[in-house]
């Protein structure tokens, strides 16, 4: 898989094609650090997905980069230190924040390449890494859909009466003199 890095920070970019690289099945066709050098490279040779940083050098901005690459069916995985704190399904697949570890970047641009690809997950719920957070449906479960459960009314459990006994023993009948 073909793969653009948009970073304005050279030593992090640098390292950031090393570790993708790590794997022979992904090639990085270049490194941009904003939004000309990114459509240059996109000339040059088209990638599959770009790891776009979302604040660039010259003044350009990562959502700028994504919407422009989308717009030529490039798909896109954000790696930020500040994370949106909306999902934009409509320029990226997800955000990987920084900092991250080289697991996290490996599974992210697993989850990535089985999106582009349309592979099925027989996992149900798959383990995610904590630094990734993809917006497309049915990547992730979420965390508000729980089963319902009727509700149970709360009780005191007899350990909490106890403790309450020993802290405070005139909240009790059988503690207060009558």
């Amino acid at each position: 898989m073909k793969i653009l890095i948009v970073e304005d920070e050279a030593l992090l970019a640098a390292t950031l094609k090393q570790l993708v690289e790590l794997n022979p099945l992904y090639e990085v066709t270049a490194i941009a650090e904003d939004l000309t050098e990114a459509m240059a490279a996109v000339e040059a040779n088209a990638p599959e997905l770009a790891l776009v940083d979302l604040q660039l050098a010259n003044g350009s901005s990562g959502f700028a980069v994504a919407a422009r690459l989308h717009a030529l069916g490039i798909a896109c995985l954000f790696t930020t230190g500040n994370a949106p704190g909306f999902p934009v399904p409509d320029l990226a697949l997800g955000c990987l924040r920084k900092p991250f570890e080289t697991d996290d970047l490996t599974r992210a641009l697993k989850e990535a390449e089985d999106i582009l690809r349309g592979r099925q997950k027989i996992v149900r719920h798959p383990r995610l890494p904590e630094q990734l957070q993809l917006y497309t449906p049915g990547a992730q479960p979420a965390a508000n859909e729980e089963e319902w459960v009727p509700g149970v009314r709360r009780r005191t459990s007899l350990w909490a009466r106890v403790r309450r006994l020993v802290r405070h023993p005139s909240s009790f009948r059988s503690a207060t003199v009558a």
